[in-house]
Formats: structure tokens, sequence, C-alpha cells
């Protein structure tokens, strides 16, 4: 049955979704592709990708970051690239992708001095998970 009134025309928008990507190379693109082409259809604000569990990325997954960002801009969304350790960050900061979207690392869970950060809005944080199997 057609979805049919005021939710028909109305995209599912999410504020942020994270995604956490521990292999990034030409091996896994497609299944990872295939992740990111469902995680936009849900017409996110903002991406995340968290590459802290990462230790190896490549020029296609360099590409599909590319190809995400521009998918998000056009949209007013964002992509942002969170913690990838120094090796991914050197090669993220030679393709240049660090003057084409944010690359940033996690803050300290508290400021030096041993005081609570503080909030000034409220966070809303979603946390799923999805499996993905790699035919190799």
């Amino acid at each position: 049955m057609p979805v049919t009134g005021p939710l028909a025309t109305t995209p599912c928008t999410l504020p942020l979704v994270e995604v956490r990507v521990a292999e990034f190379d030409l091996a896994c693109l497609p299944a990872t592709g295939a992740v990111f082409d469902r995680l936009l259809a849900l017409h996110p604000a903002q991406v995340v990708v968290d590459l802290s569990e990462c230790r190896h990325i490549d020029a296609a997954a360099i590409g599909l970051l590319l190809d995400v960002h521009r998918r998000l801009a056009r949209a007013d969304g964002v992509l942002t690239v969170r913690d990838p350790n120094p090796r991914i960050r050197r090669i993220l900061q030679a393709a240049r992708l660090d003057q084409i979207l944010p690359v940033v690392d996690t803050a300290p869970s508290s400021p030096p001095g041993g005081q609570a950060p503080i909030r000034t809005q409220p966070t809303l944080v979603a946390h799923g998970r999805a499996s993905v199997k790699v035919a190799h």
C-alpha cells in the first residue's frame, strides 16, 4: 500500500549519524559503499566517519569519502572524519581531503583541572549496529 498524506513527501531527516569504519580499502569498498548508500537514503544532516579503529585507507576509500561528501553537500549535509591515526591523517593531508571536509579529533572527556565539561545544549545520541559481510 503506498504511503499518502504528509509523510509521503517528507524525507526522514536525522540530525547526526555516526559510522565506525575498521577496514577501509578497495577490498571492502562495495560493502562499505552499500552501507553509505543506505545511510544517505535517511537524509542525515551530518555524518561522522569514525576512523579510530581503522589502520589503513587507500585511494579507493578516499574516493568514496569524496563521493559521500558531494552527495551530502548537495543536500546541505556535512561529512566529518573523526579520530584518524597519525598515518591515516598524513594520507588524508597528502590527498588534501582535510581541506575539503573537517578532519577532527575527539575532545577529551574532561578539561584539565578535573572539571566536567559544560554543556550548553542537550545531546541526542543514537547508536546502532549493522553487520556487513564481505565476500573475499
